[in-house]
C-alpha cells in the first residue's frame, strides 16, 4: 500500500467518523447520557479553617481521589498540560479535526501510530467511562462522549474534570492527591519540574511511577519539557533548568491529621464530601508533634491531650485527642479531650476570682496556711508543709491546699458550681454527694474541653463563651452572666502571669494554673495570654497512677513548649479595668489585711458582724473611667466589707435604686468630679469614702 494511498484512507476514516457523529447525535445524546457520577465519588476530606486538608479518606474502592478544581493548582500547569496534550481545547467541541488529520498522516507515512488525537475532552470520557479494548468501536463511542461532554460543560468544568480522575499510579487520581503524594504539597504552587511531571505521568502511570520507574519519569517529564509549545509557555532556559531537578524517589504519605476529630467528622455526617472544622493546621501539626515527642520522654503507656482555642471566638484551633492515634500502648484511639478526670489544683483560680469579686480579700491579705480541719476534712498540701502566714498572692501561686479550702469556705461550694454553670460547664460530683469543700482540690469530674472552656473566659475578661471545633460543636459566645467580673479577672490573671515557669522553659508572657490529682494519675496545665487559651493533660487512659507525675514538672513543661511552637503571636493582656489594683498590706483596710476563719470554719469578719466598711474605692482615690468616647463614663465597682445585709448605697446624698444583698455592686456616675459614697447596712451602720472620678 503506497503512502499516499494510506493518507487516503486514513481521511476518509476521519471523515466518516465525524459524519457518524453528527448523524442522530441529539437522539443518542438524551438516551445515552454519559456517566459523569463517577466522577462525584470522591474522598471525603477534613479541613481545616483555611480550607487546608487535614485528612483524607480513599474512596469506597480503594483510591485517593481529591476532587480539583482549576483554582486549586497553579495556573502554569494548567497552560503546560494544554500545550502538551490538547493545543486546540478552547477552541474546538470535544474533537479536533486537525489532532485526526495529523493522526492520520503519520500513520501513513510512518505505517503505525505515531501519536493520538485524544483531546483532554475524549480522555475525560475515557476515565469516566473506561473501554474495554483498543478497537476502533471504542474509540468512536469515546468520541461520541467527548461530544456529549462538550455540550453538557464549559470548558473550566471539563478540566475539573480531568484534574480530579487523572490517574497517576497505584490507587491516586487526580492532581491534588498527586502532587501531595509525590511532592507532599498542595499543587497551588508547583515548579516547572513537577508540572511537566504531572502532565506526563496520566498517560502510562504504572509504567512511568516515580518510586518503581525513575529513569522512565524522568525522560516522560523531559519529554514534556522539550515540547515546543511547553517551551513557550514556560519560557527561555526553564526547561533545562527545570530538567536539572530530581524527580521523587518515593511516595509520601497524605496529611492524616487529628485522627480523633476526623473519625467524628465521618460519623456525625457520612454523606458529606467535605467536613470544614475550625482548626488551623499549622496550630494542628505543631500540637500532635509536642505531643508526640513529650510522650516518648515520659513513658511508654502515657498518653497527652491539647487543646488549643481564640478566647475571643471559642475557635478551637488545635484539638490533640492523645499522643499518638495508632499506638495500641497508649490506648491511643481514645479521646482523651473528653474524659472526665480529676483536675487536682486546677479549679483553684475560680475559688480566689470570687473572693476577689465579694471583697473578702485583696492580692497582699494575709492568709494563714497551717494545719486546718473543717468539720472533718483536713486538707493537707502537695508537699505535706505549711508556710504559716502567706498573702493571698502567694497562696495562689504556690497552689497551696489549706488557704483555698478557706476562701471557698467563705464564698460556698454551690455558688462555685453555679459560676461554672454559667460557662456550661458541669463538673460530676461523687454519686449521691452535693458540692463540698473537697471540690477546690480535685474532688469533681471534669473534661479537658470543659477547663478549658472555664480559663478562656479568664481571657475573654471574663465573658464565658463555648469552644467548639466545628464537628462536635459550634463556637460561639454565652449569654448571660459573666463568670467572673472583669476586676476579679484582673487580679487572678495578675497573680497567675507572675508564677514561675517550668524549669528549662522561658517565659512567654502568659498566665496558667496546674494541678495534679490524687494518687499521680492526672496531671494538668492551663494557660493563656489575652486571646488564646491552651489545656494540656498528661496521664494514662487505663486512669493507672505514673509516678513522678505531676502538673508543675510533667504538664507546665509540655504547655510552654506548645505554646511556643503553636506558631500564634503572644498577645498582651488587657489593661487594667476601672477598679483594678494591686494594693500593699500595708495599705489595705483594716478588714483586709487578713483573713481567717473561727472555729467553726465561718469567716471571723461574718461571724462579729463589725460595721460596714467600704474597701473599694478608698478614700481619696482618683478613678479614671473614661470610656471609648470622652462623653462615656463607664461603672464603678463598689466593694464593702462587714456589716449586714442588705445593704443601701447612696452617691452624693442620693439613694441608688436597688437594695442589694451582696457586697458587691456598680455606681455609674453622672460626671466627673469629687462625689461622696455611702453605705447603710440592715443594722443602720453607715461608713463613708470620698473619691475623685476622671
Amino acid at each position: 500500500m503506497t503512502r499516499w494511498r494510506r493518507f487516503a484512507i486514513g481521511a476518509l476514516a476521519g471523515a466518516a467518523v465525524l459524519a457518524a457523529l453528527a448523524y442522530g447525535l441529539d437522539r443518542a445524546d438524551h438516551a445515552f447520557p454519559p456517566p459523569v457520577e463517577v466522577a462525584e465519588t470522591v474522598s471525603r476530606t477534613v479541613l481545616d479553617r483555611n480550607g487546608r486538608l487535614l485528612r483524607a479518606f480513599s474512596t469506597p474502592d480503594g483510591y485517593w481521589r481529591l476532587k480539583t478544581t482549576s483554582a486549586d493548582v497553579d495556573p502554569q500547569f494548567l497552560r503546560m498540560l494544554v500545550a502538551y496534550e490538547d493545543r486546540r481545547f478552547h477552541a474546538h467541541h470535544g474533537i479536533d479535526p486537525l489532532a485526526l488529520l495529523r493522526a492520520a498522516g503519520q500513520f501513513a507515512t510512518h505505517g503505525r501510530i505515531v501519536s493520538g488525537a485524544s483531546t483532554l475532552s475524549m480522555q475525560v470520557a475515557r476515565l469516566i467511562e473506561p473501554r474495554e479494548s483498543r478497537s476502533i468501536l471504542a474509540k468512536l463511542r469515546q468520541m461520541a462522549r467527548a461530544v456529549q461532554i462538550e455540550r453538557r460543560y464549559s470548558k473550566t468544568e471539563i478540566l475539573d474534570l480531568y484534574l480530579t480522575l487523572a490517574p497517576y499510579g497505584g490507587n491516586i487520581e487526580g492532581v491534588r492527591a498527586a502532587s501531595l503524594a509525590w511532592f507532599g504539597k498542595e499543587p497551588k504552587r508547583l515548579t516547572v519540574a513537577e508540572a511537566a511531571l504531572l502532565v506526563a505521568l496520566p498517560q502510562l502511570p504504572e509504567k512511568r511511577r516515580p518510586d518503581r520507574h525513575r529513569e522512565a519519569a524522568e525522560k516522560a517529564r523531559d519529554r514534556v519539557l522539550a515540547r515546543l509549545s511547553v517551551s513557550a509557555v514556560i519560557g527561555d532556559g526553564e526547561a533545562e533548568r527545570a530538567a536539572s531537578e530530581p524527580v521523587p524517589a518515593y511516595r509520601r504519605q497524605l496529611p492524616a491529621f487529628a485522627p480523633h476529630l476526623s473519625e467524628l467528622a465521618l460519623r456525625k455526617d457520612p454523606g458529606a464530601a467535605e467536613h470544614p472544622t475550625t482548626l488551623d493546621r499549622n496550630v494542628q501539626e505543631a500540637l500532635e508533634t509536642v505531643a508526640r515527642e513529650a510522650a516518648v520522654r515520659i513513658g511508654p503507656k502515657v498518653s497527652i491531650a491539647m487543646i488549643m482555642a481564640d478566647a475571643r471566638t471559642g475557635e478551637i484551633l488545635g484539638e490533640v485527642g492523645s499522643a499518638d492515634y495508632f499506638d495500641s500502648r497508649r490506648a491511643g484511639w481514645i479521646d482523651m479531650t473528653r474524659v472526665r478526670r480529676s483536675p487536682g489544683s486546677a479549679l483553684k483560680p475560680f475559688i480566689y476570682g470570687l473572693a476577689f469579686e465579694e471583697g473578702l480579700v485583696a492580692q497582699e491579705t494575709i492568709v494563714e496556711d497551717r494545719p486546718s480541719d473543717f468539720s472533718g476534712y483536713r486538707p493537707r498540701n502537695f508537699d505535706m508543709r505549711y508556710q504559716g502566714d502567706v498573702s493571698v498572692r502567694k497562696a495562689l501561686q504556690m497552689s497551696l491546699n489549706v488557704p483555698a479550702v478557706q476562701l471557698l469556705e467563705a464564698v460556698g461550694p454551690t455558688r462555685l458550681m453555679v459560676r461554672f454553670r454559667r460557662a456550661q460547664v458541669r463538673p460530676d460530683l461523687p454519686k449521691g454527694e452535693t458540692p463540698g469543700l473537697a471540690i477546690g482540690l480535685g474532688g469533681v469530674g471534669i473534661t479537658l474541653h470543659d477547663l478549658t472552656q472555664l480559663y478562656a473566659a479568664l481571657s475573654n475578661r471574663g465573658r464565658p463563651l463555648r469552644l467548639g471545633n466545628g464537628i462536635a460543636e459550634q463556637p460561639g459566645p454565652i449569654e448571660g452572666e459573666p463568670l467572673l467580673d472583669p476586676v476579679a479577672v484582673w487580679n487572678v490573671s495578675d497573680v497567675l502571669s507572675a508564677v514561675v515557669p517550668p524549669r528549662g522553659s522561658r517565659r512567654l508572657g502568659i498566665a496558667y494554673k496546674t494541678g495534679t490529682s490524687y494518687g499521680y494519675r492526672d496531671a494538668w496545665s492551663v494557660g493563656y495570654d489575652g486571646r488564646h487559651v491552651l489545656g494540656v493533660w498528661v496521664g494514662r487512659a487505663d486512669n493507672g497512677a505514673v509516678p513522678g507525675l505531676t502538673g508543675y514538672d510533667t504538664a507546665a513543661p509540655i504547655l510552654f513548649e506548645a505554646f511556643a511552637q503553636a506558631g500564634v503571636a503572644i498577645t498582651p493582656f488587657p489593661r487594667a479595668p476601672a477598679g483594678a489594683l494591686r494594693i500593699a498590706q500595708s495599705e489595705l483596710p483594716a478588714s483586709l489585711r487578713r483573713f481567717s476563719t473561727t472555729a467553726s470554719g465561718l469567716v471571723a469578719t461574718r461571724a462579729r458582724e463589725p460595721a460596714p466598711q467600704i474597701v473599694y474605692p478608698p478614700e481619696g482615690a482618683h478613678v479614671e473611667l473614661s470610656g471609648a468616647r470622652d462623653a462615656d463614663i463607664m461603672p464603678l465597682s463598689l466593694k464593702l466589707q462587714g456589716g449586714r445585709a442588705p445593704f443601701r448605697w447612696l452617691a452624693n446624698g442620693k439613694v441608688l435604686p436597688e437594695t442589694v444583698r451582696r457586697r458587691t455592686t456598680q455606681w455609674t456616675p453622672e460626671g466627673t468630679g469629687f462625689s461622696t459614697l455611702t453605705v447603710i447596712d440592715a443594722a443602720g451602720r453607715a461608713a463613708s469614702v470620698r473619691v475623685f472620678i476622671e
